[in-house]
């Protein structure tokens, strides 16, 4: 069982290197690409929905987001009906980046899916969301203040 885990987390560790590596000369450093995906594709998300989004803890969140704002690719808006809140949004340099994000994530699919027949890819998704479900329990329980116990 424990390989499965591994390799999964090796997989995720390349494709992460290779966008981190390829995105660096549009000064996208540290999975920032990541961030800009999701506010691209969600426009107006607040920041905690986009840590929970990516799982990531607020000040992780927190520490891109500034980066990235800093960095003229996303701004935040106050909301409409709640000054406190500040929603996201990608500026045009982000809007400009964007097509070049998602056809690094399509050709990153396509290698990784090369071989496999469409109902294998549609059984590794839906077996890989399960997953994911089953480790999200876990991680909002520790994200509460929680220990697992092992």
């Amino acid at each position: 069982m424990k390989e499965i885990l591994r390799e999964v987390g090796m997989i995720a560790r390349a494709l992460d290197s290779i966008s981190n590596i390829e995105f660096k000369e549009m000064d996208l450093t540290k999975g920032q690409y990541l961030y800009l995906v999701r506010i691209y594709e969600h426009p107006g998300i607040i920041q905690e929905k986009l840590a929970e989004m990516i799982m990531v803890d607020r000040t992780t969140a927190a520490r891109a987001i500034q980066k990235l704002e800093a960095q003229g690719f996303i701004q935040k808006r106050d909301d409409e009906t709640n000054k406190k809140i500040k929603r996201l949004f990608p500026t045009e340099k982000g809007n400009q980046v964007y097509p070049i994000l998602k056809r690094e994530g399509e050709h990153s699919n396509a290698v990784a899916l090369e071989g496999l027949s469409p109902e294998e890819v549609n059984t590794l998704l839906r077996l890989l969301r399960r997953v994911r479900v089953n480790v999200e329990k876990d991680w909002i329980f520790v994200k509460k203040g929680n220990k697992r116990q092992y």
